[in-house]
C-alpha cells in the first residue's frame, strides 16, 4: 500500500506569525516535523549539539520551504545551554508558541552488555532533555498559550528486546506528557505526544530493524513515512486539536498491536477458509 500524499491537507498559512522551538530538529523525524511546520507558516529554531550539521539542515529546510529556520547549538543534557538557547530565541523572535522535544539517543544493547553509562546517557538525552528544555521555555509557552509535543516511541507498550534503555526513557516521557497536561492546562498550555512506529529512510529504522521488517507484518501493509509524523504534528499544533491534551498519539500503522501476534501475509490469509459459525 503506497503512502498517501498529505502535503496539502492543511492551509499553508495556519501558523503564520508562530515560532517553533525543536530539539533534534536537524535530522530524521524531527527534521520532517520542523519542515512541515515551516511549510505552514511558522518560523523555527532548531537545536542540537553538532552545529555544522544543524546549520546545513537549517539552510536546506529554509531553501526548500522559502521559510525561516534558525540553528542554535545546545546540548539538551545541559540546562544552561537550553536557557541560553531560549534567550536567543526570544531575542530574535520575541516569543515561543510551540515546542517539540525530539532529541534522542538509541542503539541495540543486550542487558549484559549495556553499561551503566550507556543507560544513563539515553535517559539524560531523552527524558531529562525533554524536562530541561520544557523547563527553560515554559514561561514563554504560558505567555503565548502554546503547545508541546513530546516525541515518544512504542517500545515500552509491549516490551522490546535490547531496548530497555530507550523504552524506559520513552515511558518516562509518556508520563510527563500526562502530568504536564494536567498541571499546565489551566495556564493555557496543551501537551501531547507522538509515538512513531517504523519510519522509512530514518537512522532509527536502519539501525534498529535493518532489513528484518516485513511491511506485511504491519496491518496497514506499509512502512511509515516521515510525512505521516509531520502531518500529525501539524494537526496537534493546529486549532483543530485545541481540545486534545495529555494524549500520546501512536502513528505506526497498527504495528505495535501485532508484536505479540504477527500479521499474516495476505497470501496466507487467502488460503484460510471462511468460518461456518
Amino acid at each position: 500500500m503506497a503512502a498517501v500524499d498529505t502535503t496539502q491537507i492543511f492551509k499553508t498559512d495556519i501558523f503564520n506569525g508562530k515560532i517553533l522551538l525543536c530539539s533534534g530538529g536537524g535530522s530524521g523525524i524531527c527534521r520532517g516535523m520542523t519542515e512541515a511546520m515551516v511549510r505552514h507558516g511558522a518560523k523555527a529554531v532548531i537545536i542540537s549539539r553538532n552545529f555544522e550539521k544543524l546549520q546545513k539542515a537549517a539552510e536546506e529546510m529554509s531553501k526548500a520551504t522559502n521559510g525561516e529556520v534558525f540553528p542554535i547549538q545546545a546540548d539538551v543534557r545541559k540546562p544552561e545551554d537550553l536557557e541560553k538557547a531560549v534567550a536567543k530565541t526570544i531575542e530574535k523572535y520575541g516569543h515561543i508558541d510551540f515546542l517539540i522535544n525530539g532529541a534522542a539517543g538509541n542503539f541495540l544493547a543486550p542487558f549484559d552488555s549495556l553499561s551503566y553509562n550507556a543507560f544513563r546517557t539515553v535517559i539524560e538525552i531523552d527524558l531529562l532533555g525533554s524536562y530541561n528544555l520544557t523547563k527553560a521555555a515554559l514561561q514563554h509557552l504560558r505567555a503565548s498559550n502554546g503547545a508541546i509535543i513530546n516525541v515518544s516511541a512504542t517500545l515500552h507498550y509491549t516490551g522490546t528486546i535490547f531496548q530497555q534503555h530507550a523504552g524506559a526513557a520513552k515511558a518516562g516521557i509518556d508520563a510527563l506528557t500526562k502530568h504536564w497536561a494536567v498541571e499546565l492546562g489551566p495556564s493555557g498550555v496543551r501537551v501531547n505526544g507522538i509515538a512513531p512506529g517504523p519510519i522509512a529512510s530514518t537512522e532509527g529504522l536502519s539501525r534498529l530493524a535493518g532489513d528484518m521488517l516485513d511491511p506485511e507484518q504491519i496491518p496497514i501493509q506499509r512502512v511509515g513515512e516521515v510525512q505521516d509524523i509531520a502531518q500529525t504534528t501539524v494537526f496537534l499544533f493546529s486549532q483543530g486539536a485545541s481540545y486534545i491534551t495529555g494524549q500520546t498519539i501512536v502513528v505506526d500503522g497498527g504495528h505495535y498491536l501485532q508484536t505479540s501476534s504477527p500479521a499474516y501475509p495476505q497470501s496466507v490469509l487467502a488460503g484460510v477458509p471462511d468460518s461456518k459459525l
